[in-house]
């Protein structure tokens, strides 16, 4: 079966021959242990194993000319939405309409990225940045919701602009909201400042179908899952969770099938060796898959912690559940 079309079938709660085996892309020092370790250079891992292909859509989402500053006045406003200009022919590859032509007839999923998340499109990209919309939110919360106001209506426009030429199997707003304490922000703060400015977006994805519209996140969110199921995300991507409070199992009890999963099992088992992969994986894997709209896949990129025999255990353990 290719693909694309087990990855639809698996969030339409269908019945593919199995889910997709996905893979966030393997670092250099990881591949330099395993071939230490034996590893030969030429090893076709996605090969090896049955790895699904992804594609991403790469679009310039930030300000051209870029700018990394939150706007502080009016003013500053005016200029951003002169900067978030969707038919910038900047924004795009300069092969796009190659890659249109080619993508009519594809096998592989499909995804777009259209968000990089509340405090990176608002220009948090340090400490002091951070701190800088922190203050706003306080001091001149108006600005910061007219600015991701045009921040949405921005990336609504280049999603439509997307959506009419190319059929996407899944739209990921990259959320880093948190850490394993919980949100930076209140779900309060979150819903009218945040999913507010997601909604243009979220209108305009579901009018055209996208079978998932995922939220891409770090840590602990949990306070936040239940205004953003609301605003209508139907599939979570957590990375780097605090298992206790984002347990799948736990919040598959409390939204339901609806709610599509990718991820969910500790990176760390991989470190630890075979007897840890089998304790994280057997009780979390099988009554997911069994509930459906699961993809089962390590919370971060592999780290070079990990050595390739627990790697491929993994991997070796994760197809034997799914192929039953």
């Amino acid at each position: 079966m290719p693909s694309r079309e087990r990855f639809l079938r698996t969030m339409r709660h269908g019945r593919p021959d199995r889910v997709p085996y996905l893979e966030e892309g393997l670092r250099d020092d990881v591949l330099a242990r395993w071939r230490a370790e034996g590893l030969p250079a030429n090893a076709d891992l996605p090969a090896m194993f049955h790895t699904d292909r992804r594609e991403q859509i790469e679009l310039v989402l930030e300000p051209l000319p870029r700018s990394r500053t939150l706007p502080a006045s009016r003013r500053g406003l005016r200029t951003l939405r002169e900067r978030l200009n969707p038919a910038d022919p900047a924004r795009f590859p300069k092969d796009w309409p190659a890659r249109v032509k080619a993508w009519k007839s594809r096998k592989h999923i499909l995804e777009m990225r259209i968000s990089h998340g509340f405090f990176r499109t608002l220009g948090a990209n340090t400490w002091s940045g951070f701190a800088r919309v922190m203050y706003l939110l306080s001091d001149a919360p108006e600005l910061v919701r007219e600015a991701t106001r045009l921040q949405g209506e921005f990336a609504a426009c280049l999603a439509d602009r997307v959506l009419q030429e190319v059929d996407l199997d899944l739209i990921i707003f990259s959320e880093p909201i948190g850490g394993n304490e919980g949100p930076l922000l209140s779900p309060r703060q979150y819903e009218e400042f945040v999913l507010s400015g997601y909604r243009p977006v979220l209108d305009v994805v579901k009018r055209r179908g996208v079978p998932a519209i995922g939220l891409l996140t770090c840590a602990n969110c949990r306070a936040l899952l239940p205004g953003i199921v609301k605003a209508g995300f139907n599939c979570l991507w957590a990375c780097e969770v605090n298992n206790d409070a984002m347990d799948y199992r736990d919040i598959r009890r409390e939204f339901g099938r609806d709610l599509r999963l990718i991820g969910g099992i500790d990176l760390d088992a991989l470190s630890e060796g075979r007897e840890a992969i089998r304790k994280e994986m057997l009780p979390k894997i099988t009554p997911l898959l069994a509930d459906g709209g699961y993809i089962p896949l390590a919370d971060d990129r592999v780290r070079a912690s990990v050595p390739f025999e627990n790697y491929a255990c993994c991997r070796r353990l994760m197809e034997k559940l799914t192929r039953r």
